[in-house]
């Protein structure tokens, strides 16, 4: 278990722990419990008492940063999880699910049931009290806890949940990550900044739109905008129109947000792209010729691709994977290598 800066403002850690390793348990769960309560500290949120079996088997790992009231966990549970019955405890606090793998099975208040949020969904509500919940085994999820101050009039008694891609969760996702590697080399005035792009965006969850013109958005947008490209950059309809569309901005939103970070999106897009090809011209295996790998990419033809390739690199593809080991190349021969839009 390992933390930076742990329990302040700008805080973030690192918590790995296995209960099922030989002479762990309870000790695992209890290792986990004073990690989080060192990092995240209960004032924000309290972990409640887990069940018997849980204890028995506790396999999680996350990433955890604190953020002015704020914590935001990335959390990787091999193994099932489960409170206690009736964990108890006040709490006054804001909390967000957003589950990309497994389920999420969330106690209600009285007379109001479960809940449970499946893959692909997210849930936002406002908790009062400290109440039950289930996780599956193999689950991957975000756990957001937010102060209430400007979230709890917008939410009520209400529940609010959707799907995990929507334009907002795309960007509150962005964000996240940005924080998780960012937040502990940020001075008080960025934390205070990045902390109130937080709230913003989790205010725009719950309304179900956001504020296209806010500049603390910007950054976020922007890597939003560049996670989805790198998703899509085998996509012959790839483009700012087609980002700008997922993210449910206008064009110009999006150029500008891009501007505010110094960049241009249909530039990140090519440039993306040529490296693409290049790691498939130096990798060991696969097979692609320069005019497939032309298309495969997105460029208009063979021709295109090498000057394109040579203004950036300096080399032609075929030049670029001589210099790499490969085998001699020549526009209709076949090369090494395949990138993956996908793995990007």
């Amino acid at each position: 278990m390992h933390s930076s800066g742990a329990g302040v403002d700008g805080a973030r850690g690192v918590l790995a722990v296995d209960s099922t390793a030989p002479g762990a348990a309870p000790r695992g769960l209890d290792a986990f419990r004073r990690g989080w309560e060192t990092q995240i500290g209960d004032d924000v949120f309290q972990l409640p008492a887990f069940s018997a079996d849980t204890i028995g088997d506790f396999r999680v790992k996350g990433n955890v940063a604190k953020v002015h009231g704020a914590a935001i966990a990335d959390l990787h549970a091999a193994s099932a999880t489960r409170t206690a019955d009736a964990p108890g405890g006040d709490q006054d606090l804001v909390a967000m699910y957003v589950v990309q793998r497994g389920a999420w099975t969330l106690g209600g208040p009285p007379g109001r049931g479960e809940q449970t949020v499946p893959a692909g969904q997210f849930l936002v509500r406002h908790v009062g009290r400290l109440t039950a919940f289930e996780t599956t085994a193999h689950l991957t999820a975000k756990f957001l806890v937010l102060p209430p101050g400007e979230l709890k009039p917008l939410l009520g008694n209400r529940v609010i949940t959707g799907p995990a891609d929507s334009a907002e969760i795309r960007l509150l996702t962005a964000l996240t990550d940005m924080i998780h590697a960012t937040v502990a080399d940020l001075g008080p005035a960025g934390v205070e900044a990045t902390h109130g792009a937080l709230i913003e965006l989790a205010k725009a969850v719950a309304k179900g739109r956001f504020d296209d013109v806010e500049p603390r958005l910007a950054p976020a947008l922007t890597q939003a905008a560049k996670d989805l490209a790198d998703r899509r950059l085998a996509d012959p309809e790839l483009s700012p129109a087609m980002l700008a569309r997922e993210l449910n901005v206008s064009v110009r939103t999006l150029h500008r947000a891009f501007a505010a970070v110094g960049e241009q999106v249909a530039t990140y897009i090519r440039h993306r792209r040529l490296q693409e090809a290049r790691l498939a011209l130096a990798a060991p295996s696969g097979r692609l010729s320069i005019s497939e790998l032309a298309a495969h990419w997105q460029f208009a033809d063979s021709s295109h691709f090498t000057r394109t390739f040579k203004k950036h690199y300096g080399q032609t593809p075929t030049e670029y994977a001589r210099s790499t080991g490969a085998a001699s190349l020549s526009p209709n021969r076949h090369l090494p290598g395949h990138g993956s839009a996908e793995s990007a």
